[in-house]
């Protein structure tokens, strides 16, 4: 299947489901396709509340993001497993929480250096871990790595030292 029909197949499921539960909005992709080499990020806006959608602490979001990318992953196939690396953004909460979790990440590296002692961020979902690894990477001083299982997986922020 080519990009511009995964692309199209997974606007297509993301309204449909969208409806199904009872919101509308406008569903595209942010960065006008699907790439192999980063997530795609499919934006609904709607002027309708959808904080019901998003969930506490994105909870409701993720599962329906999961669901999402369990459809596709039947109708699309397997072979295309990297074309289906995409989040769904509703109004802009992703975008607003990857902010918050970066300057996070970024107080706690500078505590990890100062401090030379290893920390441990809260819980967060794969995508958010891998912005925080990708955010703190040109920090020379640190490290980072995952633990634990999933739903509780977390980011430890050390000192290179360790």
């Amino acid at each position: 299947m080519e990009n511009a029909e995964v692309k199209d197949r997974v606007l297509e499921i993301t309204r449909d489901i969208l409806g199904r539960v009872g919101f509308a909005g406008q569903v595209k992709f942010a960065d006008g396709g699907l790439n192999e080499e980063a997530f795609s990020v499919v934006t609904i806006e709607s002027d309708q509340d959808l904080s019901m959608l998003i969930g506490r602490n994105g909870q409701n979001l993720n599962a329906f993001e999961h669901v999402i990318r369990l459809i596709v992953s039947k109708q699309i196939g397997h072979q295309d497993d990297a074309q289906k690396s995409f989040v769904i953004d509703v109004n802009d909460y992703r975008k607003s929480r990857a902010r918050y979790i970066l300057e996070v990440a970024r107080e706690a590296a500078q505590r990890v250096i100062s401090n030379q002692k290893a920390e441990i961020l809260l819980p967060m979902s794969s995508y958010e871990r891998r912005l925080v690894h990708m955010g703190l990477a040109s920090y020379k001083e640190v490290q980072t790595e995952s633990i634990g299982e999933e739903p509780r997986r977390r980011v430890v922020i050390k000192p290179l030292s360790l």
